[in-house]
């Protein structure tokens, strides 16, 4: 609905301004008291009074001037407080939520009239922001991997715009799940209720929040459902469909596999462009350059390139990439062109393994690359009730306890890898579909794996046979490693300072004979060692290795520390030294990774630890726009989104923002204002 006219002053308000017309009037009409003047004859002013006399129309008129000026100036301020405009749509509801993606997608540049997709959706909302009337309240929640509340609920425009404009692009995935948990929250009837009854009247009186999406959609379904009451999700979708991009979605490490003496940098490059590509891959130690690489990248796949180290290389790696799509130099979005990863001093690691017996994972092992990984003991289950293994777990003395179809009665001191078997902690077991017990899957078949992982760096799963597996669903926190049809069958999650691995599926198991049975075909796959070496290689030595070049910007990290070191500092990739505090048990936790890039862990000027912060997520990276068919009219349009069991509509067209008209006219009553000084002062006559 078209208005001409938005309110912006109460009644009251309006009666003092009422005041003001007949007040300057009134101040005209005031009888001046003169001063009698005697002259000794009023021959002279004969002429004057003549004029006076024929000029008494135009006379009168010059003394009312600056009157009808000021009643004009006047008039044009109470006219622009009328707000005058037109093309503006009303805002539905009384309400307002404004939900703002800064994932690192909306850093994308294929929008016409802004710098990126986030400044777009900031202008759209602005737009919205100009067209609320003064009953209007409106709150504000940026988004990422968490949402954050940037201004509560106001009816001050001024206040919103300011906090809008100071919302910052984040190179964070995408969650609007809790975005959309935090704004029904906020909006829903009892809030900062202290009784029933305040509840009661709360629920009667808090009229529904209309909530604007601002996003390019790069996000999953919400779960559970949203209460459309009080939460009325608009989606504005931004951004294009034709997005090319180019991006580094893994960079890692490991030993080489001709020579174990040798160290390889693996950077793997996805395409997300309608052609094939052809890339230069760029590598670099602490800024200086190492080597460089061709890749051609079909469409929609991924290609990896493989660099050998120099012996004993330590410090900060770096990837970039280099590309010509079309006339542009670059593609829309920058920050997935370069990786990085953290290259730290190798250390052999102790590693125990608790097996009933399992041939396949004994030989894996005790390779000679195994050996030179870390010690490996193996022990049978009945010594987990043993006072040697109580004491050895509680004080740290293994770097990684490999747990094959069995599981400890609490966790120990070390990271973890548990084979068939759920870590006995109640945020592993709750998210099975029994709290109580392990969920069984019969015949999983493999749909996808984490490339991303240094876990599964350079393995294959695509051919690998499983006859049964546990459902696993790791914690807050935690990735998924292998996915299969009928959900994760293998995970990785933090605890403490360390990592816990679990995969859902045995290798060897036991049948009901007691007889050894083979679960699975993996370990006739060249990919089943190159796992066990990756396992050696990022859980035997310090915890945070295999986070070193998989931490997503915002996570945070547990750190291993000396136990003499006290006063510790992270330097982060821009320069900034933070100072940190060991805990008792030798680890820190440290969370200020917002940035991409190395992080250095410092004693003094001693570099202690190195762990990398990257993007690597595809889903940010394939940053067109989800298109739909539309049915009717047999074009593309933006895709619905799905919050709860709702279908939630993209908006077809944008809102058109409401021209408003009071700029100009206080502009015309300020050059009034100049107008009246101006004759008053220099006496111009007409």
């Amino acid at each position: 609905m078209t208005e001409y006219f938005r309110n912006t002053l109460s009644l009251w308000q309006w009666g003092l301004l009422a005041l003001v017309p007949p007040a300057i009037i009134a101040l005209y009409f005031l009888k001046l008291r003169r001063q009698p003047l005697e002259v000794p004859s009023t021959y002279l002013w004969n002429r004057s009074l003549e004029d006076l006399h024929v000029n008494s129309l135009w006379q009168q008129l010059r003394q009312n001037l600056l009157m009808f000026l000021q009643l004009v100036l006047v008039g044009l301020a109470i006219f622009a407080l009328l707000r005058p405009g037109w093309e503006g749509t009303r805002l539905k509801g009384d309400r307002l939520i404004f939900l703002i993606d800064n994932s690192a997608s909306m850093a994308a540049t294929d929008v016409d009239g802004a710098s990126n997709r986030l400044a777009e959706a900031k202008q759209l909302a602005k737009g919205f922001i100009d067209q609320m009337d003064s009953n209007l309240m409106a709150m504000i929640i940026s988004f990422s991997e968490s949402p954050q509340v940037v201004q509560e609920f106001t009816s001050n425009r001024r206040l919103l715009r300011e906090r809008l404009s100071g919302i910052q692009p984040s190179a964070h995935g995408t969650d609007l799940s809790s975005a959309i948990k935090l704004a029904s929250g906020l909006a829903s009837p009892g809030r900062g209720a202290t009784t029933e009854s305040d509840e009661a009247i709360t629920r009667a009186e808090l009229p529904p929040a209309t909530t604007y999406i601002f996003s390019d959609g790069r996000f999953e379904d919400v779960a559970g459902g949203v209460t459309s009451d009080y939460l009325q999700p608009i989606y504005v979708p931004v951004g294009s469909f034709d997005s090319p991009n180019l991006a580094i979605t893994v960079v890692s490490t490991r030993t080489s596999e001709e020579r174990p003496d040798e160290r390889q940098a693996f950077v793997e490059v996805s395409n997300f462009t309608p052609q094939p590509q052809r890339v230069i891959v760029e590598l670099a130690l602490d800024g200086q350059f190492l080597d460089a690489a061709e890749a051609d990248v079909p469409v929609g796949e991924a290609v990896g390139t493989v660099f050998p180290l120099p012996v004993g290389a330590v410090g900060a790696l770096t990837a970039r990439l280099k590309y010509q799509l079309g006339s542009d130099p670059r593609d829309v979005l920058a920050a997935d062109d370069i990786g990085y990863a953290a290259i730290n001093d190798t250390a052999t690691g102790r590693v125990l393994v608790v097996t009933p017996g399992n041939i396949p994972l004994n030989t894996a092992l005790v390779t000679e690359r195994a050996r030179r990984l870390a010690n490996t003991e193996f022990v049978p289950p009945a010594s987990l009730d043993t006072a040697a293994y109580r004491n050895d777990s509680e004080n740290g003395t293994y770097d990684l306890i490999i747990y094959d179809q069995c599981a400890p009665v609490q966790m120990p001191r070390a990271n973890t890898l548990f084979i068939g078997r759920l870590p006995p902690t109640p945020d592993w077991i709750a998210n099975s579909e029994q709290p109580t017990v392990e969920a069984m899957v019969v015949g999983p078949q493999i749909l996808d794996w984490n490339r991303a992982s240094p876990l599964l760096a350079h393995v294959e799963l695509g051919d690998i046979v499983i006859a049964e597996s546990l459902f696993v669903q790791p914690p807050a926190g935690g990735d998924v490693l292998i996915e299969a049809t009928a959900g994760p069958i293998a995970a990785v999650a933090p605890r403490d300072s360390y990592q816990d691995v679990v995969l859902g599926f045995e290798i060897v198991g036991t049948s009901a004979d007691g007889a050894p049975t083979a679960n699975t075909n993996w370990p006739l796959r060249q990919a089943f060692p190159t796992f066990w070496l990756n396992a050696l290689e990022h859980l035997a030595g310090h915890g945070e290795v295999q986070q070193a070049n998989n931490l997503r910007p915002g996570r945070p990290i547990e750190l291993h520390v000396p136990a003499n070191a006290q006063q510790l500092s992270v330097l982060t990739p821009d320069g900034r030294t933070i100072p940190i505090e060991r805990s008792r048990q030798n680890f820190v936790r440290f969370s200020e990774t917002q940035q991409p890039g190395v992080y250095q862990v410092r004693l003094g000027d001693q570099v202690l630890r190195r762990f990398a912060v990257n993007l690597f997520d595809r889903t940010e990276s394939e940053i067109g726009v989800k298109p739909t068919q539309d049915s009717d009219s047999q074009t593309l349009r933006p895709a619905d989104i799905r919050i709860g069991e709702v279908e939630i509509a993209a908006s077809s067209h944008r809102t058109p923002g409401r021209v408003e008209t009071w700029k100009i006219l206080l502009a015309c009553a300020l050059s009034l204002l100049v107008l009246e000084w101006y004759i008053y002062n220099r006496r111009v006559y007409l």
